[in-house]
């Protein structure tokens, strides 16, 4: 199947996997400046944007369509949000081919559960029956919440709807699937096994990821790198462009001489 990609700079390789809804258009300037020292590979996940359909929006069968659009040597990826749970995955199943991962807005376990942080069980059901009454208003209001309360609320809205615009939506199916899959997933003894270098980044004013999930995350994984961007929500590479490019250079060069 093909795998929509595009491709920024050269150097040390870096693998961007977008968020539930979404494709690469969304964060197509903040690759393009992280570009000016990296190589930067940007994946449509299966059944978004430009990327084809997979016949079950599945994590399994998701990670064995990625993998082949990978570099051969070890590189270093980051994911957002769900690409954050696609990229654990990806750790999971081809441990060898991923030497460092970066989770910005990221949950091992997006759910809330006993003793750990996540988003409302109750909102995830919202949005899904949302869904299946009026689909692009269910994704308009997705979106502000991935903004709420910051400053510049109504470009950053804008922004992100213009995106959105930018390729079909994905088929109801596919974001009810992917609904499903943050529901059910729980990757916590991944992060817990990590052999590799691990940096997470949340906002601390994130509606769908508590900032808590930051310290529970570091007692599964004690050598984990830990940035919390002060007003911050859900989508630091619009709002926090350049601290976040800071945070993740230094990562890179940390990972740099890592085999």
């Amino acid at each position: 199947m093909n795998i929509h990609k595009e491709i920024y700079g050269e150097g040390e390789i870096i693998v961007l996997l977008h968020g539930w809804a979404m494709h690469t258009g969304v964060w197509r300037d903040f690759a393009q400046q992280l570009a000016e020292n990296y190589q930067v590979i940007c994946l449509d996940l299966p059944s978004h944007g430009h990327s084809d359909a997979l016949p079950n929006f599945e994590l399994a069968l998701i990670s064995e369509q990625l993998i082949k659009e990978f570099p051969q040597e070890p590189c270093i990826v980051l994911g957002w949000s769900l690409g954050g749970t696609v990229a654990l995955d990806l750790k999971q199943r081809f441990p060898i081919r991923i030497k460092a991962l970066a989770l910005l807005a990221g949950n091992p376990c997006f759910v809330k559960r006993e003793n750990w942080a996540g988003m409302e069980l109750t909102l995830l059901h919202r949005f899904k029956d949302n869904l299946m009454k009026d689909c692009h208003a269910t994704l308009l209001r997705f979106l502000s919440l991935q903004i709420l309360g910051l400053n510049n609320y109504k470009v950053l809205v804008k922004t992100l709807r213009i995106a959105l615009q930018e390729t079909p939506v994905p088929k109801q199916s596919v974001l009810e699937q992917g609904l499903i899959l943050l529901k059910e997933t729980d990757l916590r003894s991944v992060v817990g096994e990590l052999n590799c270098s691990l940096l997470l980044i949340l906002g601390d004013r994130d509606t769908l990821v508590p900032v808590a999930v930051g310290e529970q995350m570091k007692s599964l994984q004690p050598k984990l790198f830990l940035h919390i961007l002060k007003k911050a929500g859900h989508v630091p590479f619009l709002s926090h462009q350049n601290e976040l490019l800071v945070i993740l250079i230094d990562f890179m060069e940390r990972c740099k001489h890592v085999s």
